[in-house]
């Protein structure tokens, strides 16, 4: 009996495994999202790729600034070059501020708001590589936490795990209000079901995550953030518990205390800082002058030993002055950061700084940053080089060039050999050198 051929290529492909590839662009939250969607997606019966082909492509937008938007974009075109017969999905924050610019964009089939990416399975499987599907929920009208949540990834070391949505700050400079909506906090419930999972699963430490953490609990009067790491913390399996960005107004003396009491509390500090000068936060609308800032160092240093500060700063912000920028860069010597991230300003389009009198120039702004970032370099390897000597405890991640490389609990990278494997276990290394951003040591 003869069969035919065609028969058989088209049962084939029937039974293939369908394949998706996603992209993630900008902050913790979207890694987390995406993750999630990862999930999603392998419980439908999908094969989650990291190669450039596949069937269905996912882009998680960021859209920050404009190059943000850019960003975006060149992936939507680079997926449907890597395959035509692709369904392109866009979704996330770049979506639900523009949804008419990115359901223009040709290449893209489906266009989805940061609140539909639960639903993205669903929303892929009805489309196909002509149609438009778009659906964008009104943002700044959702009062809800929007449930997502993960049990595994590829990293057996540290994970996100996103507890907070939203934000109500409205910075001059910032979309993100209108991309993420109003505050929203997770059910503490929900959060303490999937830190036992993920215990349970060996990850040793959890990095809390929102888009203001700081507000986390706000919203629910039932409970708040040092609340939230408390309970984490009694959590058996887990022997890390590490916070996103805070706000330095959420630094108060019972907010310190109760952490220092912690066992498992990660004594690394991200505070947001965005400049060291008053006239410049003030028109950021940053709500805190370097007066609260340094008040809450000082009683982190008051409490806490050996903790660590990293910022994000912004220069050339509109009408910044020579003595402004100065004043950061004093600002900066003052706190002694573990590590700055250093950012030049880049209006976004919907926002009140876009439109301020004053910009910068591109080239006066590529010099403060090169200027500040010299600054940086010296203070960053002052307050690595004090441990020199010393022993301190690394989460070992990964092996880079023949090291076993991990962070320590102030966020520190460490670099040691070993003939062990020392991956995934947390082990004492005694500092001997500091050089290339990482200190070296050897195992005790």
């Amino acid at each position: 009996m003869k069969t035919n051929i065609e028969e058989i290529n088209i049962e084939s492909l029937e039974k293939r495994q369908k394949t998706i590839s996603i992209f993630t662009l900008g902050c913790k939250v979207n890694q987390y999202e995406s993750e999630s969607m990862i999930e999603s997606f392998k419980t439908a019966g999908y094969e989650v790729v990291e190669s450039d082909i596949a069937d269905y492509y996912v882009i998680n937008t960021c859209t920050v600034t404009s190059i943000s938007d850019r960003k975006s974009r060149q992936f939507m075109r680079r997926a449907r070059k890597a395959n035509p017969e692709a369904v392109i999905a866009v979704v996330g924050c770049y979506s639900q501020v523009s949804p008419e610019q990115v359901e223009a964009i040709e290449e893209v089939n489906v266009v989805l708001g940061t609140n539909e990416k639960k639903d993205i399975v669903k929303y892929l499987e009805s489309a196909t590589s002509t149609s438009k599907i778009v659906q964008v929920g009104e943002i700044m009208k959702t009062k809800a936490y929007d449930e997502m949540s993960i049990e595994d990834t590829v990293d057996k070391t540290r994970v996100f795990m996103k507890i907070q949505d939203g934000c109500n700050q409205f910075c001059t400079y910032c979309i993100i209000p209108y991309a993420r909506g109003p505050i929203r906090s997770r059910n503490p419930e929900n959060i303490i079901t999937e830190a036992k999972v993920l215990a349970s699963k060996g990850f040793k430490e959890l990095v809390l995550t929102g888009i203001h953490l700081s507000s986390y609990g706000l919203d629910l009067k039932t409970t708040s953030l040092i609340e939230m790491i408390e309970e984490l913390d009694d959590i058996e399996g887990i022997e890390r518990i590490r916070l996103g960005s805070l706000e330095p107004k959420i630094i108060t003396e019972d907010f310190v205390l109760r952490l220092a009491k912690l066992k498992n509390f990660c004594n690394h500090f991200h505070l947001s800082l965005q400049s060291g000068s008053d006239t410049v936060l003030e028109r950021m609308n940053r709500r805190y002058n370097t007066e609260v800032y340094f008040e809450a160092v000082e009683l982190i240093n008051k409490h806490l030993e050996d903790a660590s500060f990293t910022t994000d700063i912004i220069v050339g912000f509109p009408g910044e002055t020579d003595f402004e920028f100065d004043e950061t860069c004093e600002f900066v010597k003052k706190v002694h950061f573990s590590k700055v991230h250093i950012f030049k300003y880049s209006p976004r389009e919907g926002t009140k700084a876009a439109v301020m009198k004053d910009q910068i120039h591109g080239e006066i702004k590529t010099n403060r940053s090169h200027g500040l970032q010299d600054v940086c370099n010296v203070v960053e390897q002052t307050y690595n080089e004090q441990f020199i000597g010393k022993e301190v405890s690394v989460l070992f991640e990964e092996v880079v060039d023949g090291h076993f490389e991990g962070l320590t609990e102030g966020y520190l990278r460490v670099a040691t050999r070993s003939l062990d494997n020392l991956i995934n276990t947390i082990g004492s290394v005694r500092i001997t050198d500091y050089k290339n951003g990482k200190l070296y040591g050897i195992t005790i």
